[in-house]
């Protein structure tokens, strides 16, 4: 078996069509969103060409089939994540959904006025104006976490600001702009010896890393498809059945009753209860089938793989004195994520003069403005490695950025 640590080949651009399709593309945005391996383009084209049919309401053969795949694929997310229960499994259309569906549904349930909801200068919008809008509502306080400057935040942070009045914390497992752990199980162990609940923003972490939300300690944690190389606009929610089974729905309509009178309606059973309206069933089938490719490559060569893709791009990213790296000096603190600036040079030039040059990257605020606003700068660029990149995207990266700096410079 080859060395995954071997960065100068590369067996897994091959099983991404596009990819194999562009060989002098180097892609460096999967923490945007990820390609996508044949194996879960296929599986999404063999339900339509084999069971297309609505599932959960149908008596015939193909709606049963439906039913079935969608069932299969929820218990296949469950297992993925360290579940035993699939009926703690909500798909919704991405993990912003999902989080909304916890601040909408969840908090009203639990914040009154004064409580304190805490989360981390460095999320994503999706876990930050949610709980804004649910603090609001609630006459709640929004708490913020402040990591040092290399991103860590330490543990007299975690006491000083996760406290008697502290009812929810909302972090990010992996941050999307410094690409670093954040400590979770500390978080959630504080807010449970105070009573309140845990909710974790995997988005990040799903594609890299092994994520078994019972040693998080988690209530809630949610997902996107799309960045751990499945399809657009499938996203998972799971939580602890009893607080699922306390909420009301975030949706209604179809699929999520059991029966309805002209005065009222009595919802399904958890996870239908909060599936309201047709399932892209197709998306879900191809989630499980990506889910299961990350499977069949293993995490310890998968992270073997990004460790040296990380390690070796940040060395010669630092050998470029007109270079900037934001967050931590360490590598292995950077799980696929590496954001920086060029001296002088505004984000989006960097990138459009990358992308005349084949490589893909991502330059802006990365949906996190508080954190950039904190940091000092007002966008940055952001190259995020997966395991199907290789040492030539470095290559080609390094040069592309020597392009930028004599495009300006001379």
């Amino acid at each position: 078996m080859s060395n995954p640590a071997d960065i100068a080949a590369n067996p897994y651009k091959r099983d991404f069509p596009l990819l194999a399709a562009n060989p002098d593309l180097a892609f460096l945005d999967s923490a945007a969103t990820a390609q996508r391996p044949a194996v879960a383009l296929d599986a999404q084209r063999d339900f339509y060409e084999t069971m297309n049919a609505n599932a959960l309401r149908g008596l015939y053969r193909l709606s049963v089939e439906a039913t079935e795949a969608i069932e299969d694929a929820r218990a296949h997310v469950a297992r993925f994540i360290g579940v035993d229960d699939a009926r703690k499994i909500v798909f919704c259309r991405n993990a912003s959904e999902a989080l909304n569906l916890v601040a909408h549904a969840f908090a009203p349930t639990v914040l009154e006025p004064g409580d304190e909801v805490c989360i981390t200068i460095m999320e994503h919008h999706s876990n930050l104006i949610p709980w804004q809008q649910a603090c609001r509502a609630a006459g709640a306080r929004l708490v913020y976490l402040f990591p040092d400057e290399h991103g860590v935040i330490s543990e007299a942070e975690l006491d000083a600001k996760i406290g008697p009045r502290t009812k929810i914390v909302a972090a990010a497992q992996v941050s999307n702009v410094l690409g670093i752990e954040n400590p979770v199980p500390a978080m959630a162990r504080r807010v449970h010896a105070h009573g309140g609940f845990m909710v974790v923003d995997g988005a990040q972490s799903v594609p890299h890393m092994p994520v078994n939300v019972q040693e998080l300690d988690a209530d809630f944690f949610a997902f996107s498809a799309h960045k751990a190389l499945g399809p657009f606009g499938v996203g998972v929610l799971w939580g602890k059945l009893d607080l699922l089974e306390a909420m009301p729905p975030f949706l209604t309509g179809g699929e999520m009753i059991s029966s309805v009178t002209q005065d009222d309606a009595v919802w399904a059973p958890v996870p239908e209860k909060f599936e309201a309206g047709t399932q892209d069933a197709a998306g879900i089938v191809g989630t499980a089938a990506a889910l299961g490719y990350l499977e069949g490559i293993g995490w310890d060569a998968l992270q073997a793989r990004e460790q040296a893709l990380v390690r070796t791009a940040m060395e010669r990213m630092a050998a470029l004195p007109y270079l900037e790296i934001i967050g931590h000096p360490d590598p292995a603190q950077h799980h696929g994520a590496i954001s920086f600036n060029v001296r002088g040079i505004h984000p989006h030039d960097v990138a459009s003069i990358l992308d005349e040059h084949d490589v893909a990257i991502r330059a802006g605020h990365h949906c996190a403005q508080p954190l950039l606003a904190w940091l000092g700068v007002e966008s940055c660029c952001r190259a995020s490695l997966a395991f199907c990149n290789d040492v030539g995207d470095i290559d080609a990266l390094i040069a592309g950025l020597d392009t930028v700096w004599r495009t300006f410079n001379g």
